[in-house]
């Protein structure tokens, strides 16, 4: 009944709280153990770093485990931040100072070339050995400002497709109906719900 997931960023872990709800399991962080691994995220995709993830946690603690790795993924970049970012403006970074990179990079781009796509995996393993992986996408394109107060992360800057306004003007609610991680939780919640040992 027990289920672990592999962070310590009280932001996503509220957020997946939120989406994981209507399992009958129990939600942990890794703060709630004492030695709990710090795993270095040097994969190179976001697949790799949530496997790597929640195999070693899993592993480690002799628990059932999700692991999320998400990333923003700006077409005029190449791809980037992508699996950086979280770390994108360097060592020390936060998510005002990566938002304040974003925004100079794309300073004078049009909006018809900011297109972007948020992008999250989902690894789910039970004791060191992975039961399913689950990926979600949200696309949209980056404001020019940063709007809203909701939220954490990319969301001040993120506009989703078919909307006005950023993640952070929208709100959780409506935010969790539409995103990359609402979109990879419910395929998730879809694989832990049919495995059998965590109800043991």
């Amino acid at each position: 009944m027990e289920l672990v997931v592999a962070t310590r960023n009280k932001d996503k872990l509220r957020e997946i709280k939120v989406l994981l709800k209507g399992l009958a399991v129990e939600v942990f962080s890794l703060d709630s153990f004492k030695g709990a691994p710090e795993v270095i995220e040097d994969g190179k995709t976001l697949e790799e770093n949530a496997v790597k993830k929640a195999i070693q946690v899993s592993e480690f603690l002799k628990k059932f485990a999700v692991a999320d790795d998400s990333g923003l993924e700006v077409d005029f970049l190449n791809g980037d931040p992508g699996v950086y970012s979280a770390r994108f403006s360097g060592k020390g970074a936060t998510y005002k100072s990566n938002n304040k990179k974003l925004l100079r990079l794309l300073k004078d781009v049009p909006l018809a070339k900011r297109k972007a796509c948020f992008k999250c995996v989902i690894a789910i393993a039970d004791k060191g050995r992975i039961v399913g992986v689950a990926e979600g996408k949200c696309r949209g394109k980056i404001g020019f400002e940063s709007k809203g107060k909701s939220g954490f992360g990319y969301d001040p800057v993120f506009i989703p497709d078919s909307y006005n306004k950023t993640f952070a003007e929208m709100g959780t609610s409506r935010k969790n109906k539409i995103s990359h991680r609402s979109k990879a939780l419910l395929k998730a919640k879809k694989i832990i719900s049919k495995y059998p040992s965590l109800y043991q």
